[in-house]
């Protein structure tokens, strides 16, 4: 039986209230407002870039590594607010599930878009940024865009599948802050892949198996210089299929997580 028209209408609107909403709860009390969206990522790039630029001397082997630096962290901070707020949505809008009935996967979408809306006000940084420092637009900046939704794709399917999870055991949302702290030095954000690769080029492969890391590189060569280490300069083309690992992980955890969420969706009322 076809859905009716009005149907979808209801959903969309739905959608960009909640939209609004949670991004207007997410500053409000306190005394800066909106501009944190701009001050936490750049406070975490000052102070990475400080240690680790100036002190430890990381980058120095790579053009622009301060617009190099600053998209890595945006991008981090993209998947670590998307899936942190994607996975507590369910259980933060549960007297909203009690009281009407709608399509659930809405919540979890609307809390991901308000770290988008947040991407999108860095992302306009970042370009000044890369301005300022002498980086001269090319048409692969146009690729960027087209990267982070594969980002995003992932943070959607995590966000689904741990969220119809910590419904019921709420200890999720710890392990997953631990494992997030993990990952962050496990991915090539503060450090070029060339540390890695010096001492051990298989590892330096694995890790650029990771979709984060491979969209993290990947924006990097389309935005910041082309000397960014992607999965491209280290695999062979005897090694061409392991290419295409980060997208086939993408759309297992985005089918998985969809489909695990649509089957728990019906007891989050319950349970919640």
């Amino acid at each position: 039986m076809a859905i009716p028209n009005f149907l979808y209408k209801n959903n969309r609107v739905l959608l960009k209230e909640l939209t609004k909403t949670d991004f207007k709860l997410r500053y409000q009390g306190s005394i800066l407002g909106y501009l944190w969206a701009l001050l936490r990522p750049l406070m975490m790039f000052a102070i990475l870039y400080l240690v680790f630029g100036q002190l430890l001397k990381f980058g120095n082997d790579i053009p622009h590594y301060p617009v190099y630096l600053l998209i890595g962290t945006t991008i981090w901070s993209f998947f670590s607010e998307c899936t942190s707020q994607g996975i507590q949505a369910i259980v933060n809008r549960g007297e909203l599930l009690r009281k009407v009935c709608f399509p659930k996967y809405i919540v979890v979408v609307s809390a991901t878009l308000t770290a988008v809306i947040n991407l999108l006000i860095n992302f306009i940084v970042i370009i000044i940024f890369a301005l300022i420092d002498g980086i001269t637009p090319t048409w692969t900046w146009l690729i960027v865009p087209i990267v982070l939704f594969e980002l995003y794709m992932l943070s959607l399917g995590i966000s689904f599948l741990l969220g119809a999870i910590n419904v019921k055991y709420r200890d999720i949302t710890s392990i997953w802050d631990v494992l997030m702290q993990a990952l962050f030095y496990a991915i090539p954000i503060i450090y070029p892949i060339s540390m890695i690769a010096e001492t051990n080029t298989t590892a330096a492969k694995v890790l650029l198996l990771n979709p984060i890391a491979q969209v993290i590189q990947d924006a990097r060569y389309c935005m910041a210089t082309t000397k960014t280490d992607t999965s491209w300069n280290y695999l062979s083309e005897s090694e061409l299929i392991f290419k295409f690992i980060p997208i086939c992980i993408v759309i297992i955890m985005l089918v998985w997580g969809s489909w695990y969420f649509r089957k728990k969706s019906k007891k989050f009322a319950e349970e919640i």
